[in-house]
This record gives structure tokens, C-alpha cells and sequence, in this order.
């Protein structure tokens, strides 16, 4: 009896283990079925928040887009975080993440609605998804070392602090309510950016959350190829249509290209400063992204259209021209632009045109066709200059 209690002991300590403590982190490891699960649900509420942005190409419909995708995104990063440094491969890790399915997917449901007036579901929703993230936060703080214990009580503080004034927004009309979501948005990416500059020793970019944020980009580009055949499927088949179609997919690919060719799977330096550029400059490309697939439906819809629809215009080429901002705003952050400088700054200056012409390409307003065939060209000319660069020149630092 005293064997087999012995051995029950040590089962239950291989399934639920304690939290990994700070700092003890595998900087070199493979990134896990249970993470891309994660991704992949996440990925389902920023569908809707396309869709949403999609069926309201407006000044509201943007900011409402930006809110809400803004605070999946954090709650994205959240998850991330927490498997990366506290996560193992046991029960408990599963339990955690489960608890994050479980409040994620009822807040996806709630997202086409989530500035309607008198919904109250999303940010009731949102508190509680934030509360368990903060819950979680706190258990794997508790047995921290002392020079640990004073920032994470202050990210747990913060999360927590975000759970309850989403729940106190449920209360304004719509648009005080977006108001107070995106000033949420900003005030919790402030602090966290002040608390990693400042938490000791810092947080440590791993080879696993760097090829996390890839894969998230890549699942989250898959929503220009949804918006295309979305458009198809309810139009009819002629040349023209898909021909439309088929630049639009071309577009998502070449945003696609611009970030793993420049700046996609390589580390940040390890100062701090460049640890939370790094991070934050993200969140611009993956929503400019998204705001891709939000306009490629209305693209394809309007593929007979002589001119296309200024809303359409304006954001497509602006969240074109955000691909490129961000991507060298995250290249500035990178190991990569000490050993490379000549060519990043060729690059940021080749961006910095092509980011120029996005607007003026909009303000025109040529037919889905020949607008869309433009951004192809716009995003395939820093590709162009880098191959160009590396066939003529040695690339010195």
C-alpha cells in the first residue's frame, strides 16, 4: 500500500506540476500542438472582428475594428506569455489553457455586436476573459523570488484592473463605450511596455515565442484568402471576378513576403527597449493585415466597378502602407539590423517611398483590377531593392 501511494504521489507530480518559476524558461525549444490550438482559436475571434470591420468600412466601423481586435490581441499576447514562461507539458498547462478556450470562445460570438446599443455580452465577456488572466497570472507569481514578486504583482494588478473597468463599460452607449475601449487598449500596452523595461531582468525573447509570433501571422494572413473566396462565393464567375480575386490573394502573399523576408523569424536584441519594440510593433502589422482580409470580399465585389469605393480604397492602401511601417519598425529592434545596417536602412527608405505612394494610389481610386496590380508592384519594390542590394554589393554593417 505505502508503494502504490508512493507511486500515485509521483504521477500526480508529473501531471500537475507547479508553474515554472521566473526566469527558467528553455530559451531553445519547439513550439507545441496545445500553443498552435491556442493560436488557432484566437485566430477565430480575429475572423469575426474582420467580418465585422468588412460589413462597415467607416470611421466608426475602423475604430470599433481597432478596440476590439487590440484587446483579443492582448489577451493573445497574455496566453503567450504565460506558456512561454510558466507553461510545462502537463495537466495543469492544459487546464490553464482550457480555461482560456473556455472564456474565448463565448467572447467570439459577442464580437459582431460589441458596439451595438444596449449589447452588454462583450465587455462582460472581455472582464471575464481578462479575470482569468489575471487569476492565472497570480498563481504562477505567488512562489516567485522576492525581486520577481513586486512586477508580477503589478502586471496581476493591471489585468485585473482591465477586467473591471471592461465590465464597467458595458454601461456607456456605443460610441463612449469604443472610446473607453481603445484608451483601455492604450493604457495597458503602456504599462506593460513600462513594466517590461523595467522588470528584472527582463523579458527574455525565446526561440519558441518568436516562431509563436510567426505562425500567428501566418494563420492570421490565411484571412485574405477567406475574404477572396468569401467574395467569389457570392458573385458571379466571370474572368474579371477572378482575375480580382486572384491579386487580392497575391497582396496577402506579399505581405506574407515582406515580413519573413526582413523580419520574421529572427530575435530582438537583448536590450529591453528594443525587447518591447520588438513585441509591440506587432500589433500594427497584425492588424493591418486583418484589415486586409476585411476589404478583399468588398474587392471582389466591386471588380466591375469603374472606380473603386473611396472607403475600400483608403483602407486597403492604408493597412498596405501599415505593413510596411511596422515591418521595419520591428526590423529596428532586430539582431539582424546591427549585422545588416546598410541594407535595413536602404530598406527603411525604399518603405518609407512606397508607404507615400499607398495614399496617393488611394486618393486616385483606379478599379479593384488595376488598384490592386499597383500594391502588388508597391510591395514587391523593397523585395526588389533587397535582392538587387545583395547581388551588387557586399552587405557590410
Amino acid at each position: 500500500m505505502s508503494e502504490r501511494r508512493e507511486r500515485w504521489a509521483r504521477l500526480r507530480q508529473r501531471l500537475w506540476q507547479p508553474p515554472r518559476p521566473h526566469g527558467e524558461q528553455p530559451l531553445q525549444r519547439d513550439v507545441g500542438p496545445l500553443e498552435l490550438f491556442y493560436d488557432l482559436v484566437v485566430v477565430v475571434l480575429v475572423g469575426q472582428a474582420a467580418h465585422q470591420l468588412a460589413g462597415d468600412l467607416s470611421w466608426r466601423g475602423l475604430a470599433e475594428f481597432g478596440a476590439v481586435f487590440t484587446l483579443v490581441w492582448i489577451a493573445w499576447l497574455n496566453g503567450s506569455l504565460y506558456h512561454d514562461l510558466h507553461g510545462r507539458e502537463d495537466a495543469r498547462s492544459r487546464t490553464v489553457l482550457l480555461a482560456q478556450l473556455l472564456a474565448l470562445v463565448p467572447l467570439g460570438a459577442f464580437i459582431p455586436r460589441a458596439g451595438d446599443r444596449g449589447a452588454v455580452a462583450f465587455p462582460v465577456g472581455a472582464a471575464v476573459l481578462f479575470a482569468v488572466l489575471a487569476l492565472i497570472w497570480y498563481l504562477a507569481g505567488r512562489p516567485s523570488e522576492p525581486r520577481f514578486r513586486r512586477s508580477s504583482l503589478l502586471f496581476v494588478a493591471g489585468t485585473g484592473a482591465c477586467a473591471v473597468v471592461l465590465a464597467a463599460t458595458a454601461r456607456l452607449p456605443p460610441d463612449a463605450r469604443v472610446t473607453a475601449w481603445l484608451l483601455l487598449d492604450a493604457a495597458y500596452l503602456a504599462g506593460f511596455s513600462a513594466m517590461i523595461g523595467k522588470a528584472p531582468p527582463g523579458l527574455v525573447v525565446t526561440s519558441a515565442l518568436i516562431e509563436r509570433f510567426g505562425l500567428f501571422i501566418i494563420i492570421v494572413l490565411g484571412e485574405t484568402v477567406v475574404g477572396v473566396v468569401d467574395g467569389l462565393a457570392h458573385e458571379p464567375a466571370d474572368a474579371l471576378t477572378i482575375a480580382v480575386g486572384l491579386v487580392a490573394v497575391v497582396i496577402g502573399f506579399g505581405a506574407w513576403w515582406t515580413y519573413f523576408d526582413f523580419v520574421g523569424h529572427r530575435p530582438p536584441r537583448p536590450a529591453r527597449a528594443s525587447t518591447v519594440r520588438w513585441i509591440i510593433t506587432h500589433l500594427p502589422f497584425t492588424a493591418a493585415v486583418t484589415a486586409m482580409g476585411a476589404t478583399m470580399p468588398s474587392l471582389v465585389e466591386h471588380a466591375h466597378g469603374g472606380r473603386t469605393p473611396a472607403p475600400l480604397a483608403w483602407l486597403l492602401c492604408a493597412a498596405t502602407a501599415l505593413v510596411l511601417a511596422a515591418a521595419m519598425g520591428i526590423a529596428s529592434s532586430l539582431q539582424a539590423w546591427d549585422d545588416k545596417r546598410s541594407l535595413y536602412r536602404l530598406l527603411v527608405r525604399t518603405c518609407a517611398v512606397v508607404a507615400v505612394l499607398c495614399p496617393a494610389l488611394a486618393a486616385a481610386r483606379p478599379a479593384p483590377l488595376p488598384i490592386g496590380l499597383a500594391l502588388v508592384v508597391l510591395l514587391a519594390v523593397p523585395w526588389s531593392v533587397a535582392v538587387t542590394r545583395r547581388a551588387t554589393w557586399d552587405v557590410r554593417p
